[in-house]
């Protein structure tokens, strides 16, 4: 088959994920309706003090954001498995490390784009001053692609069971405190004043890495759940 005929595979793969994420917009307002509730409520846990909220904004915004990525994260397998599009894909011609890949980037659009695009007006409620501001929006679009490829992987290791939910979160949360730690610390260093360069180049190349090396990986999973 010609490089063509796999583009346009991978093409109306990808426009297929789109449009059911279009056509379930419960689905697709979720993580940010989650994110919106949580830091809300933050508030009334912390205290109404501008100077509470202030100092611990940046904290706040990604500990949600990973919550949120986590929570879409179940499912992101789970329908094709039931209808049996995935078992098509295990068996297609083309390389499976690029077919999983348009499911990768909807989730990442979903849960981590939007979410970093939204992140200003999160972060004035919480009162983040505004030299931090860019660098959270920076920071979130990074990190949360390394988030999705490691949800994936999750995701694609417990499709075929019920209630995988939880098992996910066990699987994927230790591997999500580096971008946490790194993302919440990009942010903190604006906010002080410090280069914040560092944390910013650290989770590129996460990203780049997880880019590189998490479709393989989301392949395996799931060649391993069919095995199973």
């Amino acid at each position: 088959m010609t490089s063509g005929n796999n583009a346009g595979v991978y093409t109306a793969l990808l426009r297929r994920q789109l449009t059911l994420a279009l056509r379930r917009p419960v689905q697709l307002l979720n993580p940010a309706l989650f994110f919106a509730i949580v830091v809300v409520l933050f508030p009334l846990g912390l205290g109404p003090s501008p100077e509470t909220l202030s100092l611990f904004a940046g904290g706040i915004l990604w500990i949600v954001a990973l919550l949120a990525n986590m929570l879409g994260a179940e499912t992101l397998f789970q329908s094709d498995y039931d209808d049996g599009s995935l078992d098509q894909l295990l068996i297609a011609d083309q390389a499976l490390y690029f077919l999983v890949m348009p499911y990768l980037l909807v989730h990442w659009m979903i849960s981590g784009l939007v979410l970093a695009l939204l992140s200003p007006l999160f972060a004035l409620m919480l009162g983040l001053p505004p030299s931090g501001v860019l660098v959270l929006m920076a920071s979130l679009a990074l990190g949360s692609g390394v988030m999705s490829v490691l949800g994936a992987i999750g995701a694609a290791l417990t499709v075929g069971l019920r209630r995988g939910g939880m098992l996910v979160a066990f699987l994927v949360t230790p591997f999500y405190m580096p971008v946490l730690i790194f993302g919440a610390g990009a942010v903190r260093a604006a906010v002080d004043g410090l280069a914040y360069g560092p944390y910013l180049a650290l989770l590129g190349a996460m990203f780049s890495l997880a880019l590189a090396l998490g479709p393989a990986a989301v392949a395996a999973a799931l060649r391993i759940s069919a095995d199973a």
